[in-house]
């Protein structure tokens, strides 16, 4: 981890922490003002706290799941995890109206995880000869999972309000509103302590069964990590793109794939991509803002292709 990355990111964080449409007064903040403080500890700091947090999460998710399919283009967005998680929100709010973040939580858990389990199992029985057909099926089957998630929404007449609700947005990330998302802490360090197993998983079922590692149960292990992340990033600002896809990919290129190493690097480009992604959402319409699921769709999706294209030439 090089200090220009440590740099960049503390950077991004104080912009976050001090810009937006509510002017902070700053010559009261020395004086421990209370009407000065308001705006960052009630707004922004947690605003900071869950980019960081589902930054870091989505980039690790993303690791997790290229490595149980040991193909570079598969993330949370493309093997259906995203559209899996949308439908068990649906579930859980017209079958307990009344139901608060958590009980959502648990109900999308349980949508990710079995279509994390279907999703292996189609890749597993099928034979590719192009590794970019792994995660075309995986759009293919989140589009079934879109379709039956709107399809629900439309019976019960939600469809309006899902689509503003879905879409990955930090505006509402208030104090007492939010904490949810810490869930995402042990979920990291999970991640660490079994770091070396998913990257000999990532070699393979037969070399990881000679090393004496269950690829099954591994792989199990890394659909509820990445179901639970997922989840809570869903029920609490939406669902957002990419930041799986590119941030792996990138630290891979330039550290390689041994996760023990290269996971803080993971985390740290995960959250800075979209810290990035929520000040640009900021200042593109100021004092208005862009859904950072928008923003962040944007940017990978040019990061990616830039990253495509490069590879092509080399």
């Amino acid at each position: 981890m090089t200090f220009r990355m440590i740099l960049a990111f503390f950077t991004l964080c104080a912009i976050s922490l001090f810009f937006g449409a509510n002017q902070i007064e700053w010559s009261l903040l020395p004086t421990l003002n209370e009407k000065a403080w308001l705006p960052i500890i009630a707004s922004r700091l947690p605003r900071l706290v869950a980019l960081i947090l589902t930054g870091s999460g989505l980039a690790m998710c993303g690791v997790i799941l290229q490595h149980i399919v040991r193909n570079r283009f598969v993330e949370p967005g493309t093997t259906g995890s995203l559209d899996a998680a949308k439908l068990g929100i649906l579930v859980s709010i017209v079958m307990l109206p009344s139901s608060d973040k958590l009980e959502r939580m648990l109900f999308a858990v349980l949508f990710c995880f079995a279509a994390g389990l279907v999703y292996i199992a189609i890749i597993r029985k099928v034979k590719f000869s192009n590794t970019a057909l792994v995660p075309v099926i995986g759009l293919m089957f989140g589009s079934v999972l879109s379709a039956l998630a709107e399809f629900y929404a439309y019976q019960n007449n939600i469809l309006q309000s899902m689509s503003g609700w879905l879409m990955g947005d930090f505006s509402k990330v208030v104090q007492e509103h939010y904490e949810i998302i810490f869930l995402i802490l042990p979920i990291t360090l999970l991640t660490y302590l079994y770091a070396h197993r998913f990257t000999v998983m990532g070699m393979g079922e037969d070399i990881a069964s000679n090393l004496g590692i269950s690829y099954a149960m591994t792989a199990a292990l890394g659909l509820i990590l990445v179901s639970i992340t997922v989840a809570v990033t869903v029920v609490t600002v939406g669902a957002i793109h990419f930041v799986g896809l590119v941030i792996p990919n990138l630290v891979a290129l330039k550290y390689g794939d041994h996760l023990q190493n290269t996971l803080p690097i993971v985390a740290l480009g995960g959250a800075s991509l979209l810290i990035f992604c929520d000040v640009i959402s900021r200042v593109v319409l100021f004092p208005f803002e862009v859904p950072v699921g928008l923003t962040a769709s944007a940017v990978g999706g040019v990061m990616f292709l830039a990253f495509l294209l490069k590879g092509a030439k080399a």
